[in-house]
């Protein structure tokens, strides 16, 4: 199991982020705090860009395609449940999260079909698509 911490002190919100390899800097936008870092919502959609593209890159340099970069764009909204056409939930809000992905190169039909599957299949994805518990534990 990968443990991450997040820190925080005195300094609004400034949060700094670690792997214990790794460092990164969040924190919420003004009035609310000091704008150093990227915000919460942005790091999850971030994270999740992240994978789908090294998911895609990962499976088209196995087949040897001739991919060229892969490009994600995320954005997110709070949308009322019962304004959500195709949405399960009918009470609360949901989250939508849009990606649009644009794959460079010199790629065939069916390639470019392939991939456009494989960007639906990152983990990061399954796991937000999947049933997710968090437990709170005192340390």
């Amino acid at each position: 199991m990968k443990n991450v911490t997040a820190k925080i002190d005195r300094a609004n919100y400034k949060t700094v982020f670690s792997d214990g390899t790794h460092q990164v800097i969040g924190d919420e936008p003004a009035p609310y705090g000091t704008d150093l870092g990227t915000d919460p919502y942005s790091l999850l959609l971030m994270s999740l860009g992240g994978c789908v593209a090294m998911t895609i890159r990962m499976y088209a340099d196995r087949k040897k395609w001739d991919l060229e970069g892969v490009e994600v764009t995320l954005s997110q909204e709070r949308v009322h449940s019962k304004d959500c056409d195709d949405c399960e939930s009918i009470e609360g809000y949901v989250h939508v999260i849009e990606k649009k992905v644009k794959l460079l190169g010199n790629l065939d039909e069916k390639q470019h079909a392939r991939l456009m599957e494989i960007a639906d299949r990152c983990p990061v994805n399954k796991t937000l698509l999947n049933e997710i518990k968090i437990k709170t534990i005192e340390n």
